[in-house]
């Protein structure tokens, strides 16, 4: 690659590490090019799944301001830059490892500090952010319910000792009896 090619590639990829909220190194040897699509269609658009040379990588996170990775970029070496939930890719990455050994994920980088494949496998874990947003609202409709509920209890009561009350009142003038004074 010529000096002119070089300093392009380590300014996009430098680019796409500043504006990722997370990113996840891999190895990706043995892969078919098939398979990579496959994975490229599995992550959809919530990551950028690119091959790079290791050196230009090194260089790009080091202008990116990104420590503590160089151990990761050994190797034949891909990175899905996520711009969308880490959560989602994370998922797509772990499942795909899965099903194909060839793909290692070697750790990864989000909010300052690097992560270990524990960290991304956790992340992996999580439910996606619609999922809780979810989750939190049929939370808060429960708590509402619960609270009408409370709130509609003494006038349920209120208004069943007053229909008994007059049920009463019915009962005792029907039979001739004077109601009783309370």
């Amino acid at each position: 690659m010529a000096k002119p090619d070089k300093a392009a590639a380590v300014a996009e990829i430098a680019d796409r590490f500043r504006t990722s909220s997370a990113t996840v190194v891999t190895q990706y040897s043995g892969l078919s090019v098939s398979q990579l699509s496959q994975l490229r269609r599995a992550l959809g658009t919530s990551a950028k799944y690119r091959v790079a040379k290791n050196t230009l990588v090194k260089r790009a996170a080091q202008d990116a301001g990104i420590e503590g990775m160089d151990e990761l970029f050994i190797g034949p070496t891909a990175i899905a830059f996520v711009e969308g939930e880490p959560v989602d890719a994370a998922k797509a990455l772990r499942d795909f490892a899965k099903d194909n050994n060839a793909l290692v994920i070697k750790g990864g980088y989000m909010d300052g500090r690097p992560l270990s494949i524990d960290e991304i496998n956790q992340i992996a874990d999580l439910d996606s952010r619609e999922v809780l947003l979810a989750k939190a609202a049929g939370a808060f409709k429960a708590k509402l319910s619960q609270a009408a509920a409370l709130f509609q209890a003494p006038a349920a009561q209120v208004a069943r000792l007053a229909a008994a009350l007059q049920e009463k009142q019915s009962e005792a003038s029907e039979s001739g009896e004077a109601p009783a004074e309370s």
